[in-house]
């Protein structure tokens, strides 16, 4: 039986202490929240422009030139599982700020002279992610749970806005410091140290709380039992998943696709970017419209339609409706992670929920992701075009619909 907004179990937040510090201003949270999600892309974004370079440095080949954004999509799904057990233990202020320090060492980690040392630094990068991609959604469920879709659009947000930063300042960075790929991409290390230094303050402030938390524990958030045989869960999952797969294949390809139409490889990074620019917008507004409302049924079935749009535009006309399209994609791509992270804390009654939904959804949601651009590359290798991975994609938008369709009723877990 559904369960109406009203009937939803209320979340336990820790006592409040009789003086509070200046440490638990919303605006040093707020704050902390904004620069910690404008690291959660931005390496991984900021990486795309400088591939080609990274090839001819080590010599590597093609298939092993685009493990470079393919390995931390990987791992984002593997350490994604781990998460939950370290908010346990450490809880969620240290946790953050212990992945935002652990992604500044895989960026230099990662422009060492060293192949070997490249790819651990990928190993890294996605795994410190996947640590914050799990615990801000149950952070943000804990600090703002009568406004939890509206911080989720926040954060998606910024994430966005960090990825369309990195991308666009990479080459222009690499000019202005004359150091190469290598000074480029080691800069993103300094974004997350201002990033760590900005969140120290919730670290301490937690440490200070620590008694009236415990306080608090007589009813702490229990895990959800049976989580991973709960339908619900893997529409959810499934929902995050598909849409990943078709965000980081177009991330991959679609300036190839474009060029390869005949389109002049210029125009076609300016369309893809303009294609970024717009997910910012969808981002923001879905989680606030899904927010909004009971049940969110349409509103991913409205997603679907658009990317399953977006997509046959590239098939049909991939030049003259290319602008066309990479708004379409761009609202689509961005509502929906946007919406996959709203269903998170929507979903959950609790902020342990929403850390073990997270964990679950995010580990198959990066794993299913991880095979885009690397099958999308098999499959026009094979039949020699692009059109057999676009309707591929337009099957796996209809599946992506029907799992919203699931995951948007009015139900916790």
């Amino acid at each position: 039986m559904a369960v109406t907004r009203a009937q939803q179990p209320v979340v336990t937040t820790p006592a409040p202490l009789p003086v509070r510090t200046r440490l638990a201003h919303p605006a040093l949270l707020l704050t902390g929240i904004v620069l910690v999600a404008l690291n959660m892309r931005a390496c991984l974004a900021a990486v795309s422009p400088m591939v080609a370079e990274i090839q001819r440095t080590f010599g590597l080949s093609a298939t092993a030139s685009g493990l470079i954004t393919t390995v931390p999509v990987l791992f984002q799904g593997v350490g994604a599982p781990l998460t939950p057990r370290l908010t346990r233990r450490f809880g969620a202020e240290r946790v953050v700020l212990g992945a935002v320090l652990v992604l500044g060492a895989g960026v230099l980690l990662r422009v060492l002279p060293s192949a070997f040392a490249l790819y651990a630094g990928c190993v890294v990068i996605g795994v410190a992610i996947a640590v914050l991609n799990v615990s801000m959604p149950g952070l943000v469920k804990r600090e703002f749970p009568d406004r939890a879709a509206t911080m989720t659009g926040v954060y998606s947000t910024t994430m966005l806005v960090g990825a369309t930063l990195a991308a666009g300042t990479s080459v222009p960075l690499e000019h202005a410091l004359g150091g190469g790929w290598r000074a480029s991409l080691g800069t993103w290390s300094l974004l997350a140290l201002v990033a760590a230094v900005a969140w120290l303050p919730q670290v301490l402030r937690s440490r200070q709380e620590k008694a009236a938390a415990v306080a608090a524990a007589a009813q702490p958030g229990k895990p959800i039992e049976g989580l991973w045989k709960s339908p619900l869960a893997w529409q959810i999952s499934l929902f995050m998943g598909i849409s990943s797969l078709l965000v980081y294949t177009l991330v991959a390809w679609m300036p190839t696709i474009l060029a390869d139409h005949g389109m002049d490889r210029g125009q076609a990074g300016l369309v893809f970017a303009f294609s970024n620019l717009v997910q910012v917008a969808g981002a923001f507004l879905v989680p606030l419209m899904a927010g909004r409302m009971t049940s969110q049924r349409a509103l991913a079935v409205t997603m679907a339609a658009l990317n399953g749009l977006g997509i046959a535009l590239l098939l049909v006309a991939p030049v003259s409706g290319a602008w066309v399209s990479a708004a379409i994609l761009g609202v689509a791509q961005g509502g929906s992670l946007g919406l996959g992270l709203a269903f998170i804390v929507l979903r959950t009654g609790t902020a342990a929920g929403a850390a073990q939904l997270g964990g679950m959804s995010q580990a198959i949601g990066y794993l299913v992701a991880a095979a885009g651009p690397v099958g999308a590359g098999a499959l026009h290798q094979l039949t020699g075009g692009w059109e057999a991975t676009l309707m591929l994609m337009l099957v796996l938008v209809v599946v992506v619909g029907a799992a919203g369709f699931g995951a948007g009723r009015n139900k916790t877990l």
